[in-house]
């Protein structure tokens, strides 16, 4: 059930009929910035939820500035927007979001300067990209998370991605599920497309990397830590992280808008604690997706309810 839509020149399609000429400058060089929005699927409401949409597209504004890239449109209208796209869809499930801000020259020639640019979004549906409940084994990367002087790492750069492909396909033909990129200092930056956070039980803390080590700054991340402080008295810190400290952390996960949460049970084939879920990670996790779902009025806020569709009896 249900039927994929996208907003493409501003104008509302089927998303097969949503297509972009072979010339198009982001095509051929990467000069666009997205972003991963969910809506998440409460059965027994029957309705969908959009999180935290708004902050989304802020970040989204921000990437695109860093490109050259205007977005003109209010947070107002792309939040209604994409409710519009998700309540069309009538998928009933979990289904991804993604908006695009992409130069749409049809032009040869590496600038960012003197091209048009265009916003595309699109639905699709999409399930766990990690297994929350068994948990992950990740391996650290040979490849290096790219440097904030290299391809600006706080902005969601398409061509970024491919620092992101070069590591999730070297672990996974490893044997592995995910990777942990480190920088160029060799300290742990994030996941192939995940934020990292280590677990200090005895101290109720969690440990993150900071902005300043190349990492993506995750509205996941971001939930977590207000979530963990506000509801689990967990307090975070954000400071470099050496690679061995994965192995003997008490709990390590990971989290972002594809992933949830998603617990580490092995780094580098050691066991991280006991090599199962624990105990502060599987809280997070029971809080985070009560929250994605619209069950926690503590942050109801953060939930865009899309419309139920009526259906002809």
């Amino acid at each position: 059930m249900g039927r994929s839509y996208a907003y493409l020149r501003r104008q509302i399609v089927p998303l097969d009929e949503a297509k972009i000429g072979v010339m198009t400058h982001a095509f051929n060089y990467g000069t666009a910035c997205f972003e991963g929005i969910r809506a998440n699927w409460n059965e027994e409401k029957g309705q969908a939820f959009v999180f935290r949409p708004k902050d989304h597209y802020q970040r989204l504004r921000r990437s695109a500035h860093i490109l050259q890239m205007e977005l003109p449109y209010t947070d107002d209208e792309l939040v209604e927007l994409t409710v519009d796209l998700v309540a069309r869809s009538e998928y009933e499930q979990d289904v991804y979001v993604r908006p695009m801000v992409y130069k749409s020259s049809e032009e040869l020639g590496v600038r960012l300067h003197g091209l048009e640019d265009d916003l595309l979004i699109f639905v699709a549906p999409f399930g766990a990209y990690l297994d929350v409940d068994k948990g992950i084994r990740c391996c650290t990367s040979s490849w290096r998370r790219v440097d904030d002087t290299g391809i600006p790492a706080r902005a969601k750069v398409t061509g970024i991605y491919v620092n992101s492909a070069l590591a999730k396909t070297e672990a996974v033909l490893d044997g592995y599920d995910e990777a942990i990129m480190l920088n160029n200092d060799g300290h742990v930056s994030e996941g192939s497309g995940e934020n990292i956070f280590l677990v200090d039980r005895a101290n109720r803390r969690l440990i993150t990397p900071p902005p300043s080590d190349n990492i993506l700054v995750g509205i996941t991340r971001e939930s977590i830590i207000a979530i963990a402080e506000e509801q689990l008295g967990y307090t975070t810190l954000e400071r470099p992280i050496d690679r061995t400290e994965l192995y003997i952390a008490d709990e390590v996960f990971m989290t972002g808008t594809a992933a949830h949460v998603s617990s580490v049970v092995e780094v580098d084939r050691r066991l991280v604690g006991d090599g199962e879920t624990g105990s502060a990670t599987a809280e997070l996790q029971r809080v985070y997706f009560a929250t994605i779902t619209g069950r926690n009025e503590r942050y109801a806020d953060w939930c865009v309810p899309v419309p139920v569709a009526v259906k002809a009896s």
